[in-house]
C-alpha cells in the first residue's frame, strides 16, 4: 500500500469514527429511556400495578417510533440536498434537546396530566432525531468506506448502536452501586439523560469538522441544482428497491427489539430474574455482540451480504421460539446470557450488514431518503410496537403467542432474503464510485 493509499485509509478511519461516535451518543439518549424506564415509570403515570405503568412508558417509547418516518423523510430529504454532514450534525443537535427535556420534567404527583405529555413531546423529538440518524448514518458510512471494506466499515454503525445501549447499561450498573432503589426511582434515573444531553452537544461540534463524502459532493456537482435530490418524486422512481428496504427490514427490527431492549423486561417480568442481575446479563451479552458486529461484516465483504441474511431468516425463524420459551423458564443468570448470545449471534446476520444493503441499493441522489423513509415506516409499525406487543400479551395471559410473531416476522423477511440479489455484486455505490472516477460525473445505474 502506496503513501498516499495510507493516509487516505487513515482518512476513511476518522471519518468512521466521527460519525460513529454522533450514532453512539444518538443511541445512547434513545436507549437510556427503556433502559430507566423501569425506574420512572411510577414518576410520570398515574399509581398502578408496575406492569401497567411499564406498560404505559413502553407505549410512549412506542410512540416515538411514529416520529421516525417523518425523521427519516425530513432529513434524509435535507442530507440528498444539502449534504450529510450538516443532516448528522442537525440530528444530533434535535437529540439533545429531547434528553435535556426528559431529564428536568417534573413528576406526575407535582404537574399531573403535564408530565406524561411533556415525556411524550420529549420522545417524539427523539424520534424524529433517531429518523434522520439512522437513514444519514448509513448512507455515509457506506459512501465513505474504502471499496472492497463497505461491509467492515458500515458495521461500525450498529456497533456504536449497540455501544450506546451499552454505554446507558454501564451507567445504569454504576448508579445502582451507588444507588439505593428508592433513590434511582426518585432522582436517579435523571442522571443519565443530562449526561445524554451533553454528550449530543459534544457531538454537535465534532461533526461540524467531518468531511462530506465524495459520492455527495460528486452528484452535487453533476446535477447542480437540489432540487433534483431528495425528493419523494423521484423515490417513487425506486419503488421495488423501497419493498425489499421494508421487506428486509420487518424481520430484523423486530427481533432487534425482542433480543435486546424487551428482553430486559423479559427476564425480570416473566424469568423473575433480580434487575440487578438482568443490567449484567443485558450488558454483557451486548459488549460481546459489539465485537462480532465487525466480524460479520467483513465476512459479507468477501462472502456476499445475501448469505448472512439466509442465516439470520432461517435460524431466526427456526429458533426464536424455542430460545424465549426456555428462557421464560429460566432463573439461572449464565442460562440466561448463554440463551441471550444465541438470539444475538442469530440477529447479527441482519445488524452487521443491513445499512450496507440499503445504501448499495439506491442512488447517491436519493440514497438518504431512500435508506430512511421505508426503513422507518417499517421500524415504526412493528419494531416500535414489538415491546408493547410483548408486554400486552403477558398482560392478557398469552405471552408465548409473542414468540410465535416474532419468529412469522422473520419468516416473511426471509422470503425477502431468498429472492433478492446480492446486492455487493450490483452496488450502486461502487458503480457510481467507478463512473465518476473516469468521468468526473455522477453517473446512474441500471436498478438491481
Amino acid at each position: 500500500m502506496t503513501t498516499t493509499q495510507h493516509a487516505g485509509e487513515r482518512r476513511v478511519i476518522a471519518n468512521v469514527m466521527r460519525g460513529s461516535l454522533g450514532n453512539l451518543i444518538e443511541w445512547y439518549d434513545w436507549y437510556v429511556y427503556a433502559a430507566f424506564s423501569v425506574y420512572f415509570a411510577k414518576t410520570f403515570f398515574p399509581s398502578g400495578d408496575s406492569t401497567a405503568q411499564l406498560l404505559q412508558s413502553s407505549m410512549v417509547f412506542a410512540l416515538g417510533f411514529l416520529m421516525r418516518p417523518i425523521g427519516g423523510w425530513l432529513l434524509g430529504r435535507y442530507a440528498d440536498k444539502a449534504g450529510r454532514r450538516a443532516a448528522l450534525t442537525l440530528s444530533v443537535t434535535v437529540m439533545a434537546a429531547g434528553s435535556l427535556i426528559i431529564a428536568v420534567t417534573p413528576g406526575y404527583q407535582t404537574i399531573g396530566l403535564a408530565a406524561p405529555l411533556i415525556l411524550l413531546l420529549a420522545r417524539l423529538l427523539q424520534g424524529l432525531s433517531l429518523g434522520a440518524e439512522y437513514a444519514t448514518s448509513a448512507t455515509y458510512l457506506s459512501e465513505v468506506a474504502s471499496p472492497g471494506k463497505r461491509g467492515f466499515y458500515s458495521s461500525f454503525q450498529y456497533v456504536t448502536l449497540v455501544a450506546g445501549q451499552l454505554v446507558a447499561l454501564g451507567v445504569q450498573i454504576v448508579l445502582q452501586h451507588y444507588l439505593s432503589s428508592e433513590q434511582m426511582s426518585d432522582w436517579g434515573w435523571r442522571i443519565p439523560f443530562i449526561i445524554g444531553a451533553f454528550g449530543a452537544v459534544a457531538i454537535m461540534w465534532l461533526r461540524r469538522n467531518m468531511d462530506e463524502s465524495s459520492s455527495f459532493e460528486a452528484e452535487a456537482s453533476a446535477s447542480g441544482t437540489p432540487e433534483a435530490r431528495g425528493s419523494l418524486r423521484v423515490l417513487l422512481q425506486y419503488p421495488r428497491e423501497c419493498l425489499i428496504v421494508c421487506g428486509l427490514t420487518l424481520g430484523g427490527t423486530v427481533a432487534f427489539y425482542t433480543y435486546t431492549t424487551y428482553m430486559q423486561k423479559f427476564m425480570i417480568n416473566t424469568s423473575h430474574i433480580p434487575k440487578d442481575t438482568v443490567t449484567w446479563i443485558n450488558f454483557l451479552a451486548l459488549l460481546a455482540f459489539v465485537v462480532i458486529q465487525p466480524l460479520a461484516g467483513a465476512l459479507s465483504d468477501r462472502i456476499g451480504r445475501r448469505k448472512l441474511l439466509l442465516f439470520f431468516g432461517i435460524s431466526g425463524t427456526l429458533l426464536t421460539v424455542p430460545i424465549m420459551t426456555v428462557l421464560a423458564h429460566t432463573t439461572n443468570p449464565a442460562a440466561a446470557w448463554g440463551l441471550m448470545m444465541i438470539a444475538l449471534v442469530i440477529i447479527t446476520g441482519y445488524t452487521s450488514i443491513n445499512a450496507i444493503v440499503k445504501a448499495e441499493l439506491f442512488p447517491t441522489k436519493i440514497r438518504a431518503l431512500g435508506v430512511g423513509l421505508p426503513y422507518a415506516l417499517t421500524v415504526s409499525v412493528f419494531g416500535g410496537t414489538a415491546e408493547s406487543l410483548g408486554l400486552a400479551l403477558k398482560k392478557a395471559g398469552h405471552e408465548s403467542v409473542f414468540f410465535y410473531y416474532v419468529a412469522l416476522c422473520i419468516a416473511i423477511s426471509l422470503a425477502i432474503y431468498y429472492f433478492m440479489r446480492e446486492t455487493s455484486t450490483s452496488s450502486r455505490i461502487d458503480t457510481e464510485a467507478t463512473a465518476a472516477t473516469k468521468t468526473g460525473t455522477a453517473t446512474e445505474v441500471p436498478a438491481i
